[in-house]
């Protein structure tokens, strides 16, 4: 007997399963400790929408090493992008929650997948609007490459060499039915 195939999309090759991905965010909160070790230090900043999921899921993997846990949040990035001229529709403009303060903050925006840089750009726009963090780090689930500005993450779950034609989807419960990440190939 089969399992049934829990892809989003027909033909997509599964890169983390449900187990991969919380080991792989275990890794990078792991990292971000050796980096801070205090967490009441950081802003997890997510960016819509997995972002923000992903954000707090950190959070509380890095509130379980001690008594502290960091700010979890999220910023809107929908006005700072650079492609609302090739949208039809404007982009849904979703919360933003940040701390009161960034003194003495480092900020790490979270996001699912890295790919032009584009949507980092345009949620360090937004969160200038807000004050100045300290510092800012930047946190992926996957890093695909295509990069379109000289933008890299400092925490990264993993890296997967793409083209154009091939997607990655990323799938978080509660939002998702299922959770993991796939690839579509491109077909000839």
């Amino acid at each position: 007997m089969s399992l049934p195939d829990f892809s989003p999309v027909a033909g997509a090759s599964c890169l983390l399963d449900e187990a991969a991905l919380d080991r792989t965010l275990r890794r990078i909160a792991q990292e971000i400790l050796e980096r801070h070790p205090d967490p009441q230090s950081l802003a997890l900043i997510g960016i819509p929408s997995r972002g923000v999921e992903l954000a707090s899921r950190l959070g509380k993997i890095l509130g379980e090493t001690g008594d502290a846990s960091p700010f979890c949040g999220s910023v809107d990035v929908s006005m700072h992008r650079d492609d609302l001229h090739a949208r039809r529709t404007p982009p849904a403009v979703r919360p933003t929650r940040l701390p009161e303060s960034f003194l003495g903050r480092t900020v790490i925006l979270v996001d699912d997948v890295l790919q032009s840089g584009r949507t980092c750009r345009a949620a360090m726009d937004s969160l200038s609007s807000f004050g100045r963090p300290d510092r800012i780090e930047y946190a992926v689930l996957v890093d695909r490459g295509l990069r379109e500005l000289p933008i890299s993450a400092d925490y990264t779950g993993r890296k997967v060499e793409t083209t154009v034609g091939e997607r990655i989807f990323v799938r978080l419960l509660p939002t998702d039915l299922v959770e993991g990440v796939w690839l579509k190939r491109k077909t000839s």
